[in-house]
């Protein structure tokens, strides 16, 4: 039976799961070799380290046979679709969700370093290759919207890489939520890559990535046995790094809204996925005491021509965790800025999302339910609705 029957609604959250030739039809040799020495380096991880077993059950009549029944159960490589197009299609029919923003996995977490230590001709190198092997895998399904990663590594590249992914067929463009290394998100530099994301009416977005970065390693030294993460390892989330996930964005919002970027770039939408929303009303209301305590004293802050917080209404759009009390949130902030996600096929969205939103929101009207699972998605996504549209009629 379908996951989703009753309703239309959008996932603002799946995945790839890229196995280690992901890159290969795409990249240089250069590129193909450093990508999948990376990717072994991570081979004994518990999510890596049974691809070769996946890829023998995907082809086995009677485990594709229990797809549909079991399509919100498998995780990671084991999920219908987990890395092949034509079995994601079928998945996304079993879901029942009306589309998918499909992010990276791998590719996310290995550029995120790399803007930090490689040089910035193999980055976007790699994120171009990257780009590319995305959006081939959401080529024969408009439903499959890909997000392409634009590192901000370099202040001259980052526009090269935009242009080249939107023409490319990029439904939306993946920045790092961390710092970059030597400048700000907002450095007037990055102009040119804001508006070819407002011209061609699709949002930039941010999402978690290697989780070790969110706090300084000495965290880890406590003393203690390490605790697992949700896989059974290490290289995911626990909760003291939870704690600090909003951090990244926090700095990267503020940056973006104080110094301009929204006012000039109006028409701009930004996503902030799997990065949490519970901090969001506290958020709201600090960028509010820090406009009035700074304000006379700033003329970037003069010079804005909203309250910083009606940015975040008419800009912004946060997908919330299933356990975090959602509509809490959308209560704290308003109803056009919280989306539903799944995080298919990763193990943290967990096997029956839609139920844990529905109670989350169960006292909101039919209206603000709507927005959350359906409207503030399109909003978000501009013209990537419009083609998604337009191929279904």
């Amino acid at each position: 039976m379908t996951y989703v029957t009753d309703r239309i609604i959008h996932d603002a959250d799946a995945h790839t799961m890229e196995p280690p030739e992901w890159l290969d039809e795409f990249g240089s040799k250069k590129v193909r070799e450093y990508a999948r020495k990376q990717f072994f380096a991570n081979e004994e991880s518990p999510i890596f380290s049974e691809i070769d077993h996946c890829r023998t059950l995907h082809l086995d009549p009677d485990f594709r046979a229990k797809a549909e029944q079991e399509v919100m159960l498998r995780k990671n490589y084991r999920a219908h679709g987990a890395w092949n197009s034509i079995d994601r299609s079928e998945a996304l029919n079993h879901m029942g969700f009306a589309s998918q923003l499909i992010f990276p996995t791998m590719p996310n977490t290995l550029l995120e370093v790399m803007e930090h230590d490689a040089a910035p001709s193999l980055t976007y190198e790699v994120a171009s290759a990257a780009n590319r092997a995305q959006i081939a895998f959401c080529d024969g399904d408009p439903r499959l919207l890909p997000v392409a990663y634009i590192p901000l590594q370099d202040l001259e590249l980052a526009e090269p890489c935009a242009t080249e992914a939107i023409n490319a067929g990029a439904a939306s463009l993946l920045i790092p939520n961390r710092m970059p290394k030597n400048h700000a998100h907002s450095h007037i530099a990055f102009d040119g890559l804001w508006a070819r994301a407002e011209e061609a009416g699709i949002p930039i977005v941010m999402h978690v990535a290697t989780p070790d970065l969110v706090m300084p390693p000495q965290h880890r030294n406590n003393g203690l046995p390490p605790e697992p993460d949700f896989h059974g390892g290490s290289e995911n989330f626990r909760s003291v790094s939870y704690m600090s996930i909003s951090s990244p964005p926090i700095q990267a919002l503020s940056t973006l809204i104080f110094d301009g970027v929204f006012d000039r770039f109006p028409g701009l939408k930004m996503g902030v996925i799997e990065l949490g929303a519970a901090w969001l009303p506290s958020f709201m209301r600090q960028l509010e005491a820090a406009f009035d305590a700074f304000a006379l004293h700033e003329n970037r802050l003069q010079n804005l021509e909203l309250r910083p917080s009606e940015y975040v209404h008419r800009q912004i759009r946060v997908t919330p965790f299933p356990t975090e009390p959602t509509g809490w949130i959308i209560e704290n902030t308003g109803d056009g800025i919280c989306m539903f996600s799944s995080d298919f096929p990763h193990v943290e969205g967990g096997r029956n999302p839609l139920r844990r939103f529905d109670n989350e929101v169960e006292g909101l009207s039919d209206d603000v339910k709507d927005k959350f699972f359906r409207q503030n998605f399109e909003d978000l996504m501009g013209s990537a609705m419009s083609d998604l549209v337009g191929s279904s009629r």
